[in-house]
């Protein structure tokens, strides 16, 4: 299944150029590339325009996003990272309270139109 998410970095060149950096092959530290392919997690990128982020996830049968946000609460390495990126990150307006990654509603699809 594909899901497609946003979020907003803080709007700093230096911190929009630090967030990429710890994001660049071999950034984020083994634990964080581990939760994410344990949780069912098959394909993951982030897109980045200005100040807006944008994840494409590809996840198999198995995912699921709460178990996943529960096993990470308990990791001291993946707080850790979350408190990190959390320094870069600001919520969406409209995100709800608690919520990070936005998540969108597809509205086209080219593979649907005759």
């Amino acid at each position: 299944m594909r899901h497609v998410l946003l979020l907003d970095l803080n709007d700093d060149p230096e911190a929009v150029a630090a967030y990429a950096h710890w994001h660049r092959p071999g950034g984020p530290p083994p634990a964080v590339i581990r939760s994410i392919r344990e949780a069912g997690i098959e394909a993951m990128e982030i897109w980045h325009a200005g100040d807006r982020l944008v994840m494409v996830m590809e996840t198999g049968p198995g995912f699921d996003p709460e178990a996943k946000r529960m096993r990470d609460a308990t990791d001291p390495e993946i707080r850790a990272w979350e408190t990190l990126m959390d320094s870069f990150q600001r919520r969406l307006p409209f995100a709800e309270p608690g919520v990070k990654w936005v998540p969108t509603v597809q509205i086209f699809a080219l593979a649907d139109q005759p």
